[in-house]
């Protein structure tokens, strides 16, 4: 901004000084001008120039030429020496229109000899002379003024940047000061989306550091239970503590606790794999009704091993989204899997795939236990569990319902969950016309 204001102030005294001079010459000329209609009107010029009127006092220099151009009178020199004035610019213009003026620079003198010009009524031509600075010379008179008026301008200029600087730094560095507590600043209205993005930048960083510190003590927790399964177990078996008759269901808990350890560090490394996943998926057209029915199919055996009937509802045709394929299919199988793990025993689960407002709905329901009111907008967090107790006995991970949420928001697809406690949950994944 100082820069600006230097730069501005320079060319703002280079325009005034050309402005003022040219000012200069053209009251100059008039001064010249007004001298000579003095002198026109008195009736004996030369009488008049000799007795009372004393040029030197103004710096003047009176000449009076007749027709011919030759001189008559001048109050700087002798006459007998000078040349035929005829030729002089203003000695001619003033013979041809009365009145002439012209200005000539000395070669050696910074300085311009204006002249003025007018003819009277005897034919005789009277010329006033006056020396003057030239532009150069003009500038250097006025040169302190513009230099004292040019370090203001930069004293000024400096304070003002400060101080707007300060003012909008001020707002920020309160802000950074307060944003752990949200304290609002007052700022300007120009720099408070800035503002507002930062705050937002800083609230989800803090809420992405707390969700790590949170996964990371979760994981550490789902991985020591297993484990800790497994090297008890283990540990009887080894020290022979365990009973012939009982190494049969040890083995058989060491294998659950493995499952569940495969199954855990599987999700991890999916979701894991999910967070980093740049936004350019690699999509194909996917048929939503193929791959319900085939991961129906597939859990037909787990399904009836849990006294659960697992079908298909509605499927229509040609349901074709544009999408990453296996994800699909992860979202199909958790869907359908926690449908089962979390049902009652003889209950239903319906799989369906259907068109409506243009966009294409993959929808997973069960007649289970449901989910109370309180916990379904948490069901998506990773570990989190509506019934910690029966979780853990149906093996699930916790991280299932969480790989469905980061699958969704990747295709910019929409959930909607509906459930009532004791009567079944509806989880409907809802893909718009974008992504088919």
């Amino acid at each position: 901004m100082t820069i600006i204001s230097v730069i501005f102030t320079i060319i703002t005294m280079i325009a005034s000084v050309g402005i003022f001079y040219n000012i200069y010459r053209s009251q100059v000329m008039e001064d010249l001008k007004t001298h000579v209609h003095i002198l026109k009107t008195t009736e004996a010029v030369l009488e008049y120039i000799e007795k009372d009127f004393d040029p030197k006092i103004d710096n003047l220099r009176i000449t009076v030429i007749d027709s011919d151009g030759k001189v008559e009178y001048d109050s700087n020199a002798d006459i007998g020496s000078m040349d035929n004035h005829g030729n002089r610019p203003e000695v001619k213009q003033a013979l041809k229109t009365g009145s002439g003026s012209a200005i000539r620079e000395s070669g050696t003198l910074e300085k311009n000899t204006y002249y003025y010009a007018e003819k009277m009524n005897h034919g005789q031509i009277i010329r006033v002379a006056k020396e003057a600075g030239n532009l150069w010379q003009f500038g250097a008179q006025i040169f302190p003024i513009f230099l004292v008026v040019l370090i203001l301008a930069i004293g000024v200029s400096l304070v003002v940047a400060k101080l707007l600087a300060q003012s909008l730094i001020k707002p920020i560095e309160l802000m950074a000061q307060h944003l752990e507590d949200d304290k609002a600043t007052e700022t300007y209205e120009e720099i408070q989306p800035f503002m507002d993005k930062i705050h937002s930048q800083h609230k989800a960083l803090k809420k992405s550091s707390k969700m790590r510190q949170e996964f990371t003590a979760n994981v550490s927790h789902e991985l020591k239970t297993p484990l800790a399964s497994i090297s008890g177990y283990a540990e009887l078996i080894e020290t022979g503590m365990a009973k012939e008759g009982d190494i049969q269901h040890f083995a058989s808990e060491i294998h659950k606790s493995a499952n569940r350890l495969l199954s855990l560090i599987n999700d991890i490394i999916e979701l894991s794999q999910l967070d980093v996943m740049d936004h350019q998926l690699s999509t194909t057209n996917v048929s939503l009704n193929e791959e319900v029915v085939s991961c129906v199919d597939m859990l037909q055996m787990n399904a009836e091993k849990h006294n659960i009937t697992i079908a298909t509802d509605i499927i229509e045709k040609d349901c074709i989204i544009k999408a990453n394929q296996e994800m699909i299919q992860e979202v199909i199988y958790n869907l359908c899997d926690n449908a089962i793990r979390y049902n009652k025993p003889e209950g239903h689960v319906w799989a369906s795939v259907f068109k409506k407002d243009d966009n294409i709905i993959l929808q997973v329901k069960d007649d289970g236990i449901g989910i109370p009111e309180d916990d379904l907008n948490r069901i998506f967090e990773r570990f989190y569990r509506v019934d910690k107790a029966r979780s853990k006995k149906t093996g699930g991970t916790g991280l299932g319902l969480a790989i469905v949420k980061h699958i969704a928001e990747q295709h910019e697809a929409e959930i909607q969950i509906d459930s009532t406690l004791g009567e079944g949950t509806t989880i409907s994944i809802i893909f718009k016309t974008m992504n088919k």
